[in-house]
């Protein structure tokens, strides 16, 4: 017979997996929600914010208009203020989590409405995420094809929104983006 050790519930680890979903459904409503508003000024960013560690970090691939790290809960609403720029609508058309207590792996199928152009982009993104104590610590968006995302964006809307060249592939502070 397995021994458990008294701080240490034999089924702490469901626990902590669906501790996990359950802030991920939160977010992911939130953000969209957030994005569908127009960012800030136009948007709360409260419901996002209590999804989010202190120390929260945000690694954005390099080849998207908004490439680079953006850290804390000031920096995400920073993205999100890019993200709502940038697009109209961000729907979910399917989405998978696999949960291993506080590690995480999403892969969703989203579709975004570009806002200046009014282009539609139905594309995969797989998130590598880790939350802790309830909260979202880490996020490493990977897009399917990050030049597509730039090109449905346009390039006037990614050098105004982002500072630079659509596809131009900046990232970090020279970008615009602090880190």
């Amino acid at each position: 017979m397995t021994q458990h050790a008294a701080s240490t519930p034999p089924y702490a680890y469901e626990d902590d997996s669906a501790r996990t979903r359950a802030v991920l459904e939160r977010f992911y409503e939130a953000e969209r929600v957030y994005v569908a508003a127009g960012g800030p000024g136009r948007a709360d960013f409260s419901a996002l914010a209590a999804c989010l560690a202190p120390d929260v970090v945000l690694r954005q691939s390099p080849g998207l208009p908004y490439a680079g790290e953006w850290r804390g809960p000031a920096g995400m609403e920073r993205f999100m203020d890019v993200m709502g720029r940038l697009w109209q609508s961000m729907e979910f058309l399917e989405q998978r989590q696999l949960v291993d207590g506080e590690e995480v792996v999403v892969t969703s199928r989203v579709r975004f409405t570009a806002r200046a152009t009014g282009r539609a982009l139905t594309t995969t993104i797989v998130q590598l995420m880790t939350v802790r104590d309830g909260r979202i610590r880490e996020v490493r968006p990977f897009y399917w094809d990050p030049a597509e995302v730039a090109e449905t964006c346009g390039r006037a809307a990614v050098r105004e929104v982002c500072g630079h060249a659509a596809g131009a592939g900046a990232s970090g502070p020279a970008a615009g983006h602090p880190a």
